[in-house]
């Protein structure tokens, strides 16, 4: 049987950044397993808080995070990633406290960096070094998509955009409508709206925290309707 850290190398090789570019070998994958520490979190605990010292950075193998910053208003979520998502990273090389807070929204398994070994990590490894740069980019370009997102753009067609970009596979979207609102900046009542109106198109079902694209092709037809 193939022992867990052999499993988790094999891991990292397959999600971690663009794999079809500079792919990891395989002793690339396991010299980037052994230089962490694999860590689980319950539902509703956090990896780390907003102003915590960042000591450490997250290679998420399972579940999902949302990550949010505390204001005069409360809680204001920004963001949500899932396997194969770095998190952390930013503030500990800039050596800062951490910028936001990264929850559990499910149960998760992540790789623990610490910015040591990883900077000695990324320096003897420069394919590794590559694709996590590859990585970083990759999300920020998210980043920048979701800021355009909210640039002139009407309640519904910023829902159908998020609906498109957070969808699986299969069509489901694990977002629950308060949490859209969050992530979009608007109030539940225009959310709400806005998921009626591509309900009734034929676009989407919905149901008790459960959001399924069913006709992918009419998101954008009900924007333009």
């Amino acid at each position: 049987m193939e022992r867990l850290e052999d499993q988790h190398a094999a891991w990292l090789a397959r999600t971690f950044g663009r794999t079809d570019y500079l792919p990891l070998t395989r002793e690339d994958a396991t010299a980037l397993a052994q230089a962490g520490t694999v860590i689980d979190k319950y539902k509703g605990t956090h990896l780390f808080r907003e102003g915590e010292p960042s000591d450490a950075t997250y290679v998420l193998q399972e579940g999902e995070v949302e990550l949010y910053r505390m204001s005069g208003s409360g809680r204001s979520v920004f963001g949500r990633i899932g396997t194969g998502a770095v998190v952390g990273d930013i503030a500990m090389f800039q050596g800062r406290p951490y910028l936001s807070s990264a929850r559990a929204v499910t149960s998760v398994r992540a790789l623990k960096l610490e910015r040591e070994s990883l900077i000695s990590l990324l320096l003897a490894r420069p394919v590794i070094a590559m694709r996590w740069l590859v990585n970083g980019l990759g999300q920020l370009e998210a980043t920048q998509r979701s800021l355009i997102r909210l640039m002139n753009r009407t309640v519904l067609e910023q829902v159908t955009d998020l609906l498109h970009d957070e969808q699986d596979r299969f069509g489901e979207v694990r977002l629950s409508q308060a949490t859209i609102a969050e992530l979009l900046g608007a109030s539940r009542q225009s959310v709400n709206e806005a998921l009626g109106k591509l309900r009734s198109s034929g676009a989407i079902d919905t149901g008790y925290r459960r959001i399924t694209v069913i006709a992918p092709d009419m998101l954008t037809a009900s924007t333009s309707a």
